[in-house]
């Protein structure tokens, strides 16, 4: 036996430290998008956005269902929105925040592995790390280079397409 050990890096800034003009945008769509979140049964809004290699942003918050299943995050909306709006573009970074009203603003939050394994599809259809911003309620934001900071053992298609032949 072994014992392996994983290390995860990304960028934190704190709320008085600067990202940079590109992440403060990407944030600012993304806080946007949360005031179209219908979020009724947990009151927790988010918001994304994405920009693509056009420069196009999109965004998208999540939609509840009281169904729960039924609904969808906000990360995969805006990454299908964008994807069926500009098919032959490519996804460069994808900023998420929250707003929401529970007692503690100190937690850091991060996308579910749902949207993450969106992510990893997203990333391995154009061969290019994605930029992943994460935004808390706190001001705090992390940037993650590459979608194996957050999903390190991602399912893809390695075997898949041999099945089909």
């Amino acid at each position: 036996m072994k014992i392996q050990k994983l290390e995860l890096e990304f960028q934190e800034f704190e709320k008085n430290e600067d990202p940079g003009e590109h992440i403060k945008e990407m944030i600012q769509y993304a806080k946007e998008a949360t005031k179209t979140a219908y979020a009724p049964y947990s009151l927790f809004k988010v918001g994304a956005s994405v920009r693509l290699s056009n420069g196009e942003i999109i965004k998208g918050s999540n939609q509840e269902n009281v169904a729960y299943p039924s609904g969808l995050c906000a990360e995969r909306v805006a990454l299908y929105a964008a994807s069926s709006q500009y098919p032959y573009e490519e996804v460069e970074s994808i900023a998420v925040t929250v707003d929401h009203h529970f007692d503690s603003e100190d937690e850091v939050f991060s996308p579910c592995g749902a949207c993450r394994q969106v992510m990893a599809e997203i990333e391995a259809k154009s061969g290019k790390e994605l930029e992943i911003i994460v935004h808390a309620p706190n001001g705090i934001t992390r940037i993650f280079k590459g979608i194996t900071q957050l999903l390190p053992f991602s399912f893809n298609n390695a075997g898949l397409n041999k099945l089909n032949k």
